[in-house]
């Protein structure tokens, strides 16, 4: 890849960049006019439906943080058996769609819910508790990874000096511990906070007459075709979302780099594993607990009615279509890993390896700013740009917003991974009469490998799972798997839409084992 090559490089990435993000958000900023923001601002219900979302996310997001808190805790600082299989239990709420978590709550603990009907305890969890709880199963995976790897890259001589000097285990975790984990801590708290006030799949299960922003504006694009007014929603959805982005831009800038010198070392102590052990435990029966009643709803006649053993239920599943919707997932899935990790790949290798012109500096700041755009906000953005076009309608829209949805986390996998190279390496290689084609497919690519299955696992599972950014672009024709899950339930399918969500989350965990044993053998291979 010679300096004309980058530069051709840079210019399709940067033009891909701006049709695909920056022209669908101004598209929908340009649609709001002063009328519709004044019909929807001066409206009655509109204050009421903020005010819910910002409880439901404000109350969900710290529980949710708190609780990821704990479990990194437990996986990296205690001698608790059995960490690695802890660790996957916690990240299975991730592989399913944040709706089916809804629908599990109210089989367990719905009106008619099985725990209901057990214990003969009616919890009311339609409104504010199933809404939080619900967004709680649904984020809490999300925190947790950010958090856990943290505990990782501790300096062990830091606490061996306040030991030393006679700080007790409580004073070295209020002003060591917690010092460390405040820049993350941050970020998980505004990522989480943007996830759950974005998200309609858990207000829409469980929501009943307390209705969010999101799923106002859901209800209002899908089921009553109101663009201006959803774009206006979208607008406000926004504000949130870009707040967070400024201050965790910010929070990034104030991290210092420190080398780590010793690995922490757990001390032994029974009571603090039993307290870990416990609690590890409990989470992973509330976590696997929906997951289990999905199974088991799946497979009997009708419930409550007839509890018998059937498979009635898979059948009409895949009477109205379910096969085909699986294959129109699969379909968007592979295509959004595959070119979407080439495209990330590729954006990252040009902002990382390249000098830092303005060019680079903005495909950067563009690549990161789609951390920002909500995926129900980013998908009535592409109907209102991409309507009438080749596109529309197709696969391939569904492809492209997946994308440019998922798009800053692979991204940052890969440009984390390229920015550790030592940064003469070109300038060597030029000397060398090495091209950079072939550095990049010699060097770099090979050298990456974990990172790239890792980026392609990414987009695979969340181009699963994702009912907001493909809500309003999807049709009969090339609508995923997961869309059937709010539209069955709206029918009162409860029994079908548990049999998708373990549909679901039976492909994305065999994707996460075939990653994992590639990984193994790429491993072994080098050896």
């Amino acid at each position: 890849m010679n300096k004309r090559s980058m530069r051709t490089s840079i210019i399709v990435i940067g033009v891909v960049l701006v049709i695909a993000v920056i022209l669908p958000v101004l598209k929908l900023v340009s649609s709001v006019s002063l009328t519709d923001i004044t019909a929807v601002v001066g409206s009655e219900q509109f204050p009421k439906y903020m005010m819910n979302s910002l409880i439901t996310a404000s109350i969900a997001t710290i529980l949710s943080v708190l609780i990821a808190l704990c479990c990194a805790w437990a996986i990296n600082r205690t001698n608790i058996k059995y960490k690695s299989a802890f660790a996957v239990l916690f990240t299975l709420p991730m592989l399913i769609p944040s709706i089916s978590h809804g629908t599990g709550l109210v089989l367990l603990l719905g009106d008619n819910g099985i725990i209901t009907n057990l214990l003969g305890i009616n919890i009311g969890l339609y409104g504010y508790p199933g809404i939080i709880l619900g967004s709680i199963l649904y984020s809490f995976p999300v925190a947790f990874l950010m958090l856990t790897d943290i505990y990782k890259y501790e300096d062990y001589t830091v606490y061996e000096a306040a030991t030393v000097l006679g700080l007790s285990k409580r004073q070295q975790f209020v002003t060591i511990t917690l010092p460390n984990l405040k820049v993350p801590l941050i970020a998980a708290f505004f990522a989480v906070f943007t996830m759950i006030f974005t998200d309609y799949g858990v207000p829409l299960a469980v929501g009943g007459k307390t209705m969010t922003l999101s799923t106002y504006m859901y209800r209002e694009v899908i089921g009553l075709l109101n663009f201006s007014k959803g774009a206006v929603i979208g607008a406000f959805l926004l504000i949130p979302a870009i707040i967070a982005f400024i201050i965790d831009l910010k929070s990034e800038k104030t991290t210092s780099a420190s080398t780590i010198t010793k690995e922490y070392i757990v001390e032994k102590n029974k009571k603090r594993d039993r307290i870990a052990i416990l609690f590890c435990t409990v989470l992973g029966i509330v976590v696997v607990t929906p997951l289990i009643s999905f199974l088991i709803l799946s497979l009997v006649t009708k419930y409550p009615v007839d509890l018998t053993f059937s498979l009635v239920n898979i059948e009409k599943a895949f009477d109205i279509g379910v096969g085909m919707y699986l294959l129109n997932s699969l379909a968007v899935a592979l295509f959004t890993g595959l070119i979407g990790v080439v495209i990330t790949y590729l954006t990252a290798y040009i902002t990382a390896r390249s000098d830092k012109k303005l060019s680079t500096l903005a495909i950067h700041f563009i690549s990161l700013t789609t951390l920002a755009i909500p995926g129900v906000v980013l998908g009535l953005s592409y109907v209102m740009l991409f309507n009438g076009s080749i596109i529309y309608g197709t696969i391939a829209i569904l492809v492209l917003v997946n994308i440019i949805h998922f798009f800053a986390s692979p991204y940052l996998m890969a440009y984390n991974s390229l920015q550790k190279f030592n940064q003469n390496l070109e300038d060597t290689a030029n000397t060398l009469g090495i091209s950079k084609m072939r550095l990049l497919f010699d060097v770099y690519i090979p050298s990456t490998k974990e990172t790239v299955l890792e980026m392609f696992l990414y987009f695979f599972i969340n181009a699963m799972i994702t009912i907001s950014a493909v809500s309003f672009l999807a049709n009969m024709r090339n609508q995923p798997l997961s869309l059937l899950i709010p539209q069955l339930d709206s029918q009162s399918m409860i029994e079908s839409t548990a049999f998708i969500s373990i549909l679901i989350l039976f492909v994305n965990v065999i994707a996460k084992v075939v990653v994992s044993l590639v990984k193994k053998h790429e491993k072994e291979a080098e050896v």
